[in-house]
């Protein structure tokens, strides 16, 4: 089974494992997956978008305040390291993920503290993984439940020297630090099937709508 397809199937479980299963329903019967213009612009934008991330965006284009019909809808789709895997995070749709193409643009400050003011206990904290000159190329597809403003997730597609082409870096604020959680996206998927889905939870349906 593809990666992408396998963790469609194990999400939905989970889902209903934590007494969502009418949640999850609902959501897959009014839910769309991503229009054939934002496909071709998504790819034109990023070549090498990983397989798996297009076979999820199929069935489903978005979990943030994403607008299907006449119904609204945002819902935990991915944790990270955050807090064991419990903190939870949506899906951005491919039109957010093209919305926000010069999210390098949002570390400037970041990095420049990185290399230039560092604190011990503060930060901010840079894994060296991550390239701090301008040619870093982003994919910003995930934002945390608290609308991003805690922590959010990309994919790499220019690492430095140590890092590898399509790694995951995950963002958290206060202290501020940018960090590798995998080394690609199909990990980044492992990664949260092994911990069995940490961030649905029972009282997750207060988030789901």
């Amino acid at each position: 089974m593809a990666k992408g397809a396998e963790y469609w199937e194990k999400l939905g479980k989970a889902y209903e494992k934590n007494g969502l299963q009418a949640q999850w329903e609902h959501l897959t019967t009014i839910a769309e997956g991503i229009s054939q213009e934002d496909r071709a612009a998504l790819l034109a934008e990023y070549p090498d978008v990983p397989p798996s991330l297009m076979e999820i965006l199929a069935r489903i284009d978005g979990t943030y305040y994403r607008q299907y019909g006449d119904e609204n809808v945002a819902c935990f789709f991915f944790g990270s390291d955050v807090d064991d895997g419990a903190y939870p995070y949506y899906l951005l749709s491919a039109r957010n993920i093209l919305e926000d193409r010069d999210c390098r643009e949002n570390f400037y400050d970041l990095i420049y503290c990185a290399l230039n003011e560092p604190d011990e206990r503060y930060g901010p904290f840079f894994d060296r993984r991550i390239k701090t000159e301008e040619k870093c190329r982003l994919l910003h597809f995930s934002d945390c439940v608290n609308n991003g403003g805690t922590s959010s997730l990309y994919i790499d597609f220019a690492p430095s020297e140590s890092g590898k082409k399509g790694q995951i870096v995950r963002y958290l604020h206060d202290p501020d630090e940018l960090k590798v959680i995998a080394d690609s996206f199909d990990e980044f998927l492992d990664m949260l099937m092994e911990r069995d889905f940490a961030f649905i939870q029972p009282d997750a349906a207060k988030w789901f709508f």
